[in-house]
């Protein structure tokens, strides 16, 4: 199992709500159990799906870009520095609302999983 990746080697797939994950660290193929780390990308006017995760507690942490976050009953500005914590269960999404690609690192416990996201 990997100890390492590098964000240029890992292939981009997207995930149920819409956006264009990286998975740069998972149990299923790198040598971490109990979280993954993925570089998600909103592209400039696009908006992820809602959603919720039943067990997944999720960390987002915005490295590129500016956006919206609905987060339970709020929504606030997102930008470059500012880290979200959700908890297992809380609907959220992510609008993109600037000219360039928001990008965030989501760090997730445990790992993500198709089958623990369910969209609203």
């Amino acid at each position: 199992m990997s100890l390492k990746t590098s964000l240029g080697d890992v292939a981009p797939y997207i995930t149920k709500d819409g956006s264009e994950i990286r998975e740069l660290l998972h149990p299923s193929q790198h040598a971490v159990r109990q979280q993954s780390l993925a570089e998600a990308v909103v592209p400039p006017g696009s908006t992820t799906r809602l959603h919720r995760h039943g067990i997944t507690e999720e960390i987002y942490h915005v490295t590129k870009g500016c956006g919206l976050m609905t987060l339970g009953d709020e929504r606030f500005a997102i930008a470059v520095g500012d880290s979200i914590a959700i908890a297992p269960g809380t609907p959220h999404c992510v609008e993109n609302t600037g000219s360039e690609a928001l990008h965030i690192l989501c760090c997730c416990a445990p790992a993500y999983s198709h089958d623990d996201t369910e969209l609203l």
